[in-house]
């Protein structure tokens, strides 16, 4: 059965998954119930104080709340440490070996009905396809790679801190040259998303001047 447009289709996690995945922009609840239907994995994104009855009369389950970090130049807060630097002349390996294992926080993480690993390897697809884009910058401490942040015009898009490194307050410093960088092409604003549930990179973000707006809640439904 053809999903009508309502359905926003992602090849690139089906091909992970191993099942048609996809975002319902519009769930009305004849949509929900077609969805009950229709073997897959489905995604809807609703406020907060919005109403949950439908989505949880048609087996829907809640994963995760994001919310969007943004920031202005005249509020960004610098850290700035001369151990630091950034480069896009980096091989994929060792930035997939920070990326993999690295967003437990994830969606697809903490959707029981997936498995862990496989969600590993949709983020390692991801920085994969972001690196081939050349939008990754590997973020260097004592000229020994520290983290990744890969980036779509102003938006912070995916990043992590190599694991041996965190939890020592480095990625506010790590953070800064990129951040400066991205202001000084033009970008009046900088933003990304975050699980609200994360509140290590919550703080980040906060300590480098960034405020929140935007929560949306994140349901999934996988149908048989």
């Amino acid at each position: 059965m053809p999903l009508p447009v309502t359905f926003k289709q992602s090849p690139w996690d089906s091909a992970v998954f191993g099942v048609g995945t996809c975002e319902i922009v519009e769930p009305s609840r004849e949509i929900l119930e077609l969805a009950t239907r229709i073997p897959g994995h489905y995604t809807v994104r609703v406020d907060p104080l919005a109403p949950k009855r439908d989505l949880q009369d048609h087996g829907f389950y809640y994963c995760d709340t994001l919310i969007e970090p943004y920031c202005s130049v005249e509020r960004f807060t610098a850290f700035d440490d001369e151990a630091v630097a950034i480069t896009q002349d980096i091989a994929l390996d060792p930035l997939l070996e920070i990326c993999h294992g690295a967003f437990s926080h994830g969606r697809f993480h903490r959707d029981f009905n997936l498995d862990a690993t496989l969600a590993d390897q949709r983020y390692d697809n991801w920085l994969a396809q972001l690196y081939r884009s050349n939008r990754v910058y590997g973020l260097l401490y004592q000229d020994e790679l520290a983290g990744f942040i890969a980036v779509d015009a102003g938006r912070l898009v995916l990043h992590a801190v190599a694991e041996a490194l965190r939890g020592r307050g480095l990625a506010k410093r790590l953070w800064t040259p990129v951040c400066r960088g991205l202001f000084d092409q033009g970008h009046s604003e900088l933003t990304s998303s975050v699980s609200a549930a994360n509140l290590v990179v919550v703080n980040l973000y906060a300590a480098l001047g960034f405020r929140f707006r935007q929560p949306v809640d994140i349901y999934h439904r996988l149908t048989p």
